[in-house]
């Protein structure tokens, strides 16, 4: 339990730009409340589909009130893990939003504390890769909610003045898409991508390509080590710097300038993206958005992956009949209302009967008329499943330090996934 324990504080000072029976609900509480609090973060994006499922579920259901709630991501793992371990419900949310990342840290720590979700909703109806992150003992606790299917999308103009066509990135390995980098760049000036090497989305996307992870299938065993996925892809992610192809970023809107002010010639990331490339009007009809690269000798590695996504939880306090019969009636099963969250607010979803339509079938000027949103559903469904497990974070507040030792030249691929084994293994014993 100390170890457990030490992980969840641990995962606050370890976010990225995400005893059992703490917080159950007090006997003779009103399950049945009328008022439900929901916490989220982003504005954009989480709370404005919020607010969507808020106004249509509001219509049916006039005597609820619903309370929105923003706060950063980081303080929504704070305030958990403080109320969490306190025993104590006051102050908690009915309804938290939660990184797939995350979840298992809190489902394992405190299942009691989150509604079993299992007769209210189908986990089956949505993507498969989600159901790892979402359950627990064969419980479905999270309604799962959007997706991190990952694309590459590409500035068309630049690889047209390097001799090339969105096509001719189709089903094409890492290294090649470094070859293409380097004439882009020869033809261009400029870099085929933006990175911070303290953020190690890439590598996740690469690793999970290939069905692998930072840990074994039973979630907490590291396996770094040994590992032929991670190792192909922190050999290529060393050959992009090596190729002198990578322009440096260390923040978040760092990243967002690169590509805005286009600097780069193209974008490997997950699909929410997609709002911050078209914020820049007068790149329009420029871009498009093809599969991800594989890894080269890697044979399980296919062209789609995930970076980020997250799920709702619905907690165990006052109100949690009401906030059961929100979500399962809105984010469980409303696929008009996932029409309407991809139209107005560019949400992707894994419900699998919202992933095709008029929203999804809508050609996008932006992209050249592609019909990018019907794109990503596609690939939403071939995403390899993996679990994320108790130490995805933990592993990589490890590996982010021996990773700059590699880059540099001062241990080889071997040494250092050896050395993140070793010190994985001592702490998280």
């Amino acid at each position: 339990m100390k170890k457990l324990m030490f992980l969840l504080l641990a995962s606050v000072l370890l976010l990225s730009a995400c005893s059992s029976g703490g917080g159950n609900a007090s006997s003779g509480s009103d399950a049945s409340a009328k008022e439900i609090t929901i916490w989220a973060w982003d504005k954009n994006f989480n709370i404005a589909a919020l607010e969507l499922a808020k106004e249509k579920y509001m219509k049916s259901h006039p005597d609820v009130k619903i309370n929105l709630v923003e706060n950063a991501q980081a303080d929504i793992v704070q305030k958990l893990n403080t109320g969490l371990n306190s025993g104590t419900t006051k102050g908690l949310p009915n309804v938290v939003l939660i990184e797939d990342y995350r979840s298992q840290n809190f489902l394992q720590a405190y299942p009691d504390s989150f509604v079993d979700m299992s007769d209210k909703i189908k986990a089956s109806d949505f993507a498969d890769y989600k159901a790892g992150p979402t359950s627990y003992e064969g419980k479905q606790y999270g309604i799962p909610f959007d997706s991190g299917v990952t694309g590459l999308f590409v500035r068309t103009d630049y690889l047209k003045q390097a001799g090339y066509t969105p096509d001719d990135l189709q089903n094409i390995t890492w290294d090649q898409y470094i070859e293409i980098g380097k004439k882009v760049k020869a033809a261009t000036g400029k870099d085929m991508l933006t990175q911070d090497p303290n953020d190690l989305g890439l590598i996740r996307a690469m690793i999970q390509s290939a069905g692998s992870w930072y840990l074994k299938e039973d979630g907490t065993t590291p396996n770094i080590a040994n590992n032929a996925a991670l190792k192909k892809a922190l050999e290529t992610y060393k050959a992009m710097y090596d190729a002198n192809i990578v322009k440096a970023n260390s923040d978040w809107s760092q990243f967002l300038a690169a590509f805005n002010s286009g600097d780069v010639a193209s974008v490997p990331t997950g699909n929410w993206i997609t709002p911050s490339i078209k914020a820049e009007a007068s790149q329009s009809g420029k871009w498009a958005a093809v599969p991800i690269p594989v890894l080269s000798d890697v044979p399980n590695s296919v062209h789609a992956s995930n970076i980020g996504g997250s799920s709702w939880y619905v907690m165990n306090v006052d109100g949690k009949d009401t906030a059961a019969d929100f979500m399962a009636s809105t984010f469980g099963s409303d696929k008009d209302l996932y029409q309407q969250m991809l139209d107005k607010v560019g949400v992707l979803s894994t419900f699998k009967a919202a992933s095709e339509g008029s929203a999804y079938d809508k050609a996008d000027e932006f992209f050249g008329g592609q019909k990018i949103y019907a794109d990503f559903a596609k690939w939403t469904t071939e995403v390899p499943k993996v679990n994320y497990g108790l130490h995805t974070y933990a592993i990589e507040d490890i590996m982010t330090v021996e990773l700059q030792n590699y880059l540099n030249g001062s241990k080889d691929v071997d040494t250092m996934m050896n050395d993140v084994q070793t010190q994985a293994e001592a702490q998280l014993k």
